[in-house]
């Protein structure tokens, strides 16, 4: 009975993300943005999300009077139908979202690679918005 038991504990050494809970940190928490100057926001990962050459993070952004819309999966790649102004770069614990003005709303990132997948909050929130996420959305990414 012991090799089955040392084979585990071998295997949960390897497995990615098998050695703790993965903390997310969003910043800034609130911010301005002047008209026609983008900036960008923050999601640090306290371990690598980064598993087969991807990086499982994901940001979504929700308006008011509508679910969470996911704009970008992998780290860097978008979502049908969100426009190719979002973008997104980083490395395997730090991933920047650079937004706008004209994208108000509450932002927020998820990491994918280890369950549960971890929701940032509290969330970002651009000046002109401020509504938080229901328990019904769906934020699967």
């Amino acid at each position: 009975m012991g090799f089955p038991a040392q084979l585990l504990g071998l295997l949960l050494l390897w497995v990615p993300g098998s050695s703790g809970a993965i903390v997310l940190t969003q910043t800034p928490l609130s911010l301005s943005v002047s008209t026609g100057e983008p900036t960008s926001i923050s999601c640090r990962s306290s371990l690598s999300l980064n598993s087969y050459e991807y990086t499982f993070l994901c940001w979504y952004l929700k308006k008011p009077g509508q679910s969470p819309q996911l704009l970008i999966y992998l780290a860097s790649n978008w979502t049908s139908g969100v426009p190719d102004k979002f973008t997104s770069n980083g490395s395997e614990t730090d991933v920047f979202l650079k937004i706008s003005r004209e994208d108000a709303g509450v932002y927020y990132c998820q990491q994918s690679i280890q369950y549960p997948h971890t929701v940032i909050q509290p969330l970002t929130q651009t000046p002109l918005l401020g509504h938080s996420l229901s328990s019904s959305s769906d934020t699967r990414c």
